[in-house]
């Protein structure tokens, strides 16, 4: 029986009515239907014809202003231009005793090889070029240049070293430093016959340059110009011979650094392992070539400790951006004002803490932050200490190489005696 049965409301037919209704259908009149000609004529007027005819120009017109305007920007917009570096200029100079060199190497051809090893080793982490010190002996007087130290190898193992280097794509410099390099008493300020043979000698054989000092008494203008005068008959575009001035002015290379001038950073000493790891940082992010000492955390060992891997994985990391990033190698350098809020459990104020370095390097776009605490509290970042750097950025080294990914400049805090390299995300300029 129907729910609805006996009841007369919703859902129930009255008597004598039909279940079936008519569908709503539209009207004949509201069907669509084409346009007439007339009508069609009508809508395609002079009047239409013309204003069609305007905004299609317009639309045009629009396009192109568009499109030169944006050439003209992109042709009109500084862009730096990169000049091409030199080896010299590109490369990453390890600087090692040649005792220290032979110390770990057996004798005979046993020692040959494993030094042979070595080399493809060094070539790996990003290394360019080996400064030997100790090659020669100064306590030999007449000093004879054309022979090696009997303490470190015969003149036959330094020809091997030279032709293996060679082939593992390495140069050799050979430091002169505190060496006596004039002439006699009689002709001043003049290299000795014997000091130009001698690097003539060492040219042919493939040495790419020499370091002197600017203490020795053959560091002048006038010997600089002989030095080059020797060089020029060696070198070409591809091989260029080079002479590495050491000299004491670091702040006036950063602050008059011009064309003529390419810096070479090093450190002497014997710094403790955190010292040495910011150092490490500071001398492979400034403008220049860095010059590493001898580490022994570097050698080609089967066993690593965790401390020699961290060492190792930070030089590598530090290398390989600098030998790929443009603002590493030749980008502006800016000194930024540094801000900080230290701990708040130190008993020691602020200002009493070591400095906070804290640097730019950028080329376009790309902007590197250094920085780095040498002081023994941990530092927070004050939002306003330079509102043009963008806010976020991409970890690239530290010197514990544990951190990792995307980092918030305002969230970061700087360990004690920690250097951290951050390569920010957007393109801002910062003045």
């Amino acid at each position: 029986m129907p729910v609805n049965a006996g009841h007369v409301g919703y859902g129930s037919v009255p008597s004598g009515a039909s279940e079936t209704c008519p569908l709503l259908t539209p009207e004949p009149d509201s069907l669509w239907r084409p346009m007439t000609r007339e009508e069609l004529e009508a809508a395609n007027g002079p009047g239409w014809r013309k204003v069609r005819c305007y905004l299609v120009l317009l639309f045009w017109l629009a396009w192109v202003t568009i499109l030169a305007t944006s050439v003209a920007i992109i042709i009109k917009s500084p862009r730096p231009v990169a000049t091409p570096l030199k080896w010299w200029q590109k490369s990453l100079f390890y600087q090692l005793q040649a005792d220290q060199w032979t110390e770990a190497q057996t004798e005979g051809p046993e020692g040959m090889c494993a030094m042979d090893e070595q080399l493809p080793y060094l070539k790996s982490l990003g290394i360019g070029a080996l400064i030997l010190k100790g090659v020669f002996d100064v306590e030999v007087f007449p000093l004879n240049l054309t022979a090696a130290d009997k303490n470190f190898a015969p003149l036959a193992w330094m020809q091997h070293l030279l032709s293996e280097s060679h082939k593992a794509d390495l140069k050799i410099v050979l430091d002169l430093c505190k060496l006596d390099l004039l002439a006699p008493q009689g002709i001043t300020g003049n290299l000795s016959a014997t000091t130009q043979r001698a690097l003539h000698f060492w040219l042919e054989n493939g040495v790419a340059g020499f370091v002197i000092c600017d203490t020795d008494a053959a560091y002048s203008e006038k010997t600089l110009l002989e030095w080059r005068r020797v060089f020029g008959e060696f070198s070409s575009p591809e091989e260029e011979r080079i002479v590495v001035e050491v000299a004491d002015a670091v702040e006036r290379c950063l602050q008059t650094r011009g064309d003529d001038i390419w810096p070479s950073w090093t450190v002497g000493g014997n710094p403790s392992q955190e010292l040495k790891k910011l150092l490490l940082v500071l001398m492979m992010t400034l403008p220049g070539s860095p010059a590493i000492h001898y580490d022994k955390d570097m050698e080609k060992t089967k066993d690593k400790s965790k401390m020699n891997r961290a060492a190792l994985q930070l030089f590598s990391s530090l290398s390989f951006s600098k030998a790929r990033e443009e603002a590493l190698q030749y980008g502006s350098f800016t000194f930024l004002p540094f801000n900080t809020s230290s701990s708040s459990n130190s008993s020691l104020s602020s200002p009493l803490s070591p400095p906070i370095l804290a640097f730019l390097r950028s080329w376009g776009c790309v902007h590197f932050l250094v920085l780095l605490n040498f002081g023994f509290q941990p530092q927070s970042l004050d939002p306003a200490w330079a509102s043009s750097l963008p806010e976020a950025g991409l970890f690239v080294a530290s010197t514990g190489m544990d951190r990792f990914v995307s980092t918030s400049l305002y969230s970061l805090r700087l360990r004690p005696y920690e250097a951290i390299v951050i390569k920010l995300l957007e393109a801002q300029n910062y003045s």
